[in-house]
């Protein structure tokens, strides 16, 4: 943009005015600025097709976020299933003089899962770093 600057008054509807002003103190530039960016992008003849890049680029970046979550829902459910299979093959049911001793130990336990998962959840690891790692070594020691 050149030097030259031509001077227009125009009126502006109150809270487009605010919003002006609040976007304008956010990014810390002059409101002219926005004004004038604003207008050399509402004018231009590419700002569909910048838009539409714009928005392209934000879905892929979307597509690629909902794929990794989807994947870790998938390793959960798997990683769930192959618990639940292993703990109901290798646990038989108990008598019920044993009962008693078995719930007041399991809720122990429970107690004890509880806190190491708070515990991992808040400060790690985490198993998909821990799956990772174990895929590297594994690999790694294949290639020797």
């Amino acid at each position: 943009m050149s030097a030259l600057r031509i001077k227009h008054t125009f009126r502006l509807p109150p809270d487009l005015s605010a919003e002006l002003a609040d976007y304008a103190a956010r990014k810390r530039v002059a409101q002219a600025l926005v004004v004038e960016t604003a207008l050399a992008t509402f004018l231009s003849g590419d700002s569909a097709e910048h838009l539409e890049a714009v928005l392209s680029r934000r879905l892929d970046r979307m597509t690629r976020q909902s794929e990794k979550l989807a994947w870790h829902v998938e390793l959960t459910n798997e990683t769930l299933a192959l618990f639940i299979r292993f703990w109901l093959v290798n646990n038989p049911p108990l008598p019920d003089t044993a009962m008693a001793a078995a719930q007041a130990m399991g809720k122990e336990r429970w107690e004890r899962f509880i806190e190491t998962l708070n515990r991992r959840m808040e400060f790690g690891p985490r198993l998909k770093n821990e799956i990772s790692e174990d895929v590297d070594a594994a690999g790694s020691l294949e290639t020797r």
